[in-house]
């Protein structure tokens, strides 16, 4: 299997979008779009994301040990475009942002924001897999609808969510 094939066939498995923050040595916000994140835990509050290994966003993770997870909505499509480009690359120039209850830069009309502390890093190949402790949290009551990645572009919901 090519990274190409396996690339192309998770893409068939729709994930929601992130932007993960954290702040750089020198105080900066850094940020980078990251849709494997999930739910590990629930007691303790546990988090999981895969960073790759390279990522800016990352090393100022393990130097500060917080980050936050800033889930998109819909409408933040250029968004999640500008951060995608990673590490300095993605400036925070016009980005509307403000500190959070631990100081980590959270973005505004996100659909949810979640602050950590980092737990530990773990080997996941190429990547990272970080594990954060879940201790501040926000959502929007807005009705905004999750972005959401798909077969390597952007998705959106059906107009009506299936009863469970």
């Amino acid at each position: 299997m090519t990274p190409e094939e396996i690339r192309h066939t998770l893409g068939h498995f729709a994930t929601g979008v992130t932007v993960v923050t954290s702040l750089g040595a020198d105080g900066a916000p850094v940020g980078m779009t990251a849709s494997a994140v999930s739910s590990l835990s629930l007691d303790p509050p546990l988090l999981l994301v895969c960073l790759k290994r390279n990522s800016t966003t990352l090393a100022a993770i393990q130097a500060h040990g917080g980050l936050a997870v800033n889930i998109l909505s819909a409408s933040q499509q250029a968004l999640s475009s500008h951060f995608a480009r990673g590490g300095l690359a993605a400036t925070w120039d016009e980005v509307g942002h403000s500190p959070g209850a631990r100081g980590l830069p959270l973005l505004d009309g996100a659909l949810a924001t979640i602050e950590c502390e980092l737990e530990r890093c773990l080997d996941g190949g190429d990547h990272q897999v970080v594990i954060a402790r879940m201790h501040a949290h926000a959502v929007s009551e807005t009705g905004l609808e999750p972005l959401l990645h798909f077969r390597g572009g952007y998705a959106a919901l059906a107009s009506q969510v299936l009863a469970s």
